[in-house]
């Protein structure tokens, strides 16, 4: 919307919005019926909500964002559980913010599926699954997980800007950004929508198959080119793990030199392997927290492991800048 227009049911799939510096000029605009006023229109004004978006994380420390380049890689279940090991310390508040308008699944990881928004004088409610860690998801908002999302992209942009702006965060350490994969519109919206109140990172997550790498060489150009620190890329069901003999198999093997390699050959930390865990799958389809009920497993070693460098690295740029 810009000033009382709203944009119509039957703007283009990728419509850039009236707001945008491209409206009536990119790609998605041709043969659009409103190409020649979007694009007659008056110069756009700087969107008044990034400072509301500001105002509204003011106490959030760190906006950590978890991006892949292809679906499929676990990026979900990764985000779920960096938030469950960073919310083990007591004193560390962690919210999960779900932007994965289309395939909201982190609501079904973390045992929250029957959840919904409440609204109070501060804004909506996120859901607490404990103390210390809480969640907004679109998949609140289904009156069905079974519903399907069928948004064109200002809708969604609009939903994203609300969790930012709308939500009653309080004050967390961590605000960990679960996204759909690929680069589409809510990347570029999460980026313009955090200009302002601060991105401190993003983590990458692929599998070692070539066939993920291709694409998460793709997500880490993007990172690049938006200006978004990358704190490092995590190799996901890097082995199997049986959970009977605890014995190892290479599933997907990698090629030359797998994630590492790629992580070297583009100059960005490589943040460490979880495991192909079973019961991994098991505990998010039952909703509960696998570093809980296994604590001594390979897979639960790693995850602390990776969310302490995240730590180290978000102490290292509180340090920098004081």
């Amino acid at each position: 919307m810009s000033g009382d227009r709203e944009i119509p049911e039957d703007a283009p799939a990728h419509c850039p919005g009236t707001e945008s510096e491209d409206a009536g000029k990119a790609s998605a605009c041709a043969g659009c019926p409103n190409q020649n006023i979007c694009a007659a229109a008056q110069p756009k004004l700087p969107d008044p909500d990034l400072s509301k978006i500001q105002e509204s994380l003011a106490n959030v420390k760190h906006k950590v964002l978890v991006l892949s380049g292809k679906g499929g890689v676990g990026k979900s279940t990764v985000t779920s559980h960096l938030a469950y090991a960073l919310s083990e310390d007591v004193d560390c508040h962690v919210g999960v913010l779900d932007i994965d308008i289309c395939g909201p699944s982190i609501p079904q990881i973390m045992g929250l599926q029957d959840e919904q928004v409440h609204s109070s004088g501060s804004g909506w409610s996120p859901i607490y699954v404990d103390d210390n860690l809480c969640v907004m998801s679109p998949g609140f908002l289904l009156a069905s997980p079974k519903d399907a999302v069928i948004w064109r992209g200002p809708k969604k942009n609009g939903l994203i800007k609300q969790f930012l702006r709308d939500v009653d965060w309080g004050s967390l350490d961590y605000l960990v950004v679960d996204t759909p994969p690929g680069t589409s519109d809510e990347h570029l919206s999460i980026v313009k929508f955090l200009s302002e109140a601060g991105t401190s990172g993003a983590v990458i997550v692929t599998t070692p198959q070539e066939i993920a790498l291709l694409d998460v060489r793709k997500e880490i150009n993007f990172c690049k080119k938006v200006n978004i620190p990358i704190i490092g890329i995590i190799e996901n069901m890097s082995m199997f793990v049986c959970p009977k003999c605890k014995k190892t198999s290479i599933i997907f093997p990698p090629v030359e030199n797998g994630v590492s390699g790629v992580a070297q050959s583009m100059e960005i930390p490589f943040l460490g392997s979880i495991p192909l865990d079973p019961l991994i799958g098991k505990c998010c389809d039952n909703g509960n927290s696998y570093l809980q009920l296994h604590p001594d497993a390979a897979g639960t070693v790693a995850y602390k492991n990776i969310s302490q460098k995240i730590k180290d690295y978000c102490i290292s740029l509180n340090e920098s800048k004081d």
